[in-house]
């Protein structure tokens, strides 16, 4: 079992995505049952740490984000990953402009697993301030809790 979390550069709201899935799997003892990951529809920062002000805001509730590298969203990643989460439109677009073939499972937008938020999509915190990437937090926390729930139903975890 595999989720995928995708934005543009794969430095501020995907890697966040990746950190806050992963811990609220470890809250629940799913670490080893399912892969986490993120990726970047542009190269614009392959190799580099998410943004500072993403891992600070991150720390800030526990989840160390540190470890992570961004990467390019690649072709084969369809075929890998049950989940394909896009941030908004825009790249779930450029997503489904890469597919070579039918995607594994699920594409479609990380917002469309919240609960409490009625936005469609994770706004870029990039040109923002430290605000941005709290709300992106939020949430994605939210989503994930409604994106494991959905797991937890379809798979049997």
């Amino acid at each position: 079992m595999g989720v995928l979390f995708v934005c543009l550069g794969n430095i501020c709201r995907s890697p966040t995505a990746q950190g806050v899935f992963e811990h609220l799997l470890a809250e629940q003892g799913l670490t080893d049952r399912i892969h986490v990951d993120s990726a970047g529809t542009h190269a614009y920062h392959v190799g580099k740490p998410p943004d500072d002000r993403a891992r600070k805001a991150a720390m800030n509730r526990g989840i160390d984000l540190s470890g992570q590298r961004a990467r390019r969203l690649e072709p084969g990643d369809l075929q890998r990953f049950h989940y394909v989460l896009a941030m908004d439109r825009e790249n779930l677009a450029n997503i489904r402009a890469l597919m070579k073939s039918t995607p594994m499972g699920q594409l479609g937008l990380m917002m469309e697993h919240a609960r409490a938020w009625s936005e469609k999509e994770v706004p870029d915190p990039y040109y923002g301030g430290t605000n941005g990437f709290e709300r992106v937090l939020d949430m994605v926390e939210d989503a994930s809790r409604g994106l494991l729930e959905q797991i937890r139903r379809e798979h049997g975890f």
